[in-house]
């Protein structure tokens, strides 16, 4: 039949060597090659795109190939993407900054350590009610930036290593 997407079949992706390697693509060349995936990806207004870009790398970021000076694209490798582009001038005022981002990794003590002294709660990394083992940084122009995972998975984890 004409007229159907050319798209590999299930069984066909799930033999494509991109998919069967552990370690995510993480640059332009390797994306062309891979499937492409549903997601949603985070364009961040920044006054300090250098500042944004170093904050980004301490959370496990790396720049994409296909990023430029003025509009950067980074990713994390786990599937988290985020864009930092150029704040028009005077928009984004540092301490009145109205966005937030989510990071879910399961890393959440790796990353308290390396951002503890930038820690927002005075109790450090915890979990919270809502169900999430999370602590809080200002990110770039005072972004808040809540890193967690789902307290019930690590607790879980704990458990099995006690067995």
């Amino acid at each position: 039949m004409t007229g159907l997407s050319s798209s590999p079949k299930p069984a066909q992706a799930a033999s494509h060597s991109l998919l069967a390697d552990p370690s995510p693509p993480n640059t332009t060349k390797d994306a062309v090659h891979a499937p492409m995936q549903q997601k949603m990806t985070a364009i961040l207004p920044c006054n300090d795109l250098d500042a944004a870009q170093r904050f980004f790398e301490r959370l496990g970021f790396t720049l994409n190939d296909s990023s430029w000076d003025e509009y950067r694209m980074l990713s994390d490798g786990y599937g988290g993407h985020i864009h930092l582009s150029p704040a028009a001038e005077g928009w984004l005022v540092p301490g009145r900054n109205p966005f937030g981002l989510y990071l879910h990794r399961e890393d959440v003590d790796a990353l308290a350590t390396e951002f503890a002294s930038d820690i927002l709660e005075r109790e450090g990394v915890s979990d919270k009610p809502w169900g999430m083992y999370e602590f809080s940084l200002n990110g770039p122009d005072q972004t808040l930036v809540r890193v967690g995972w789902p307290s019930r998975l690590r607790r879980g984890a704990q458990q099995d290593v006690k067995t």
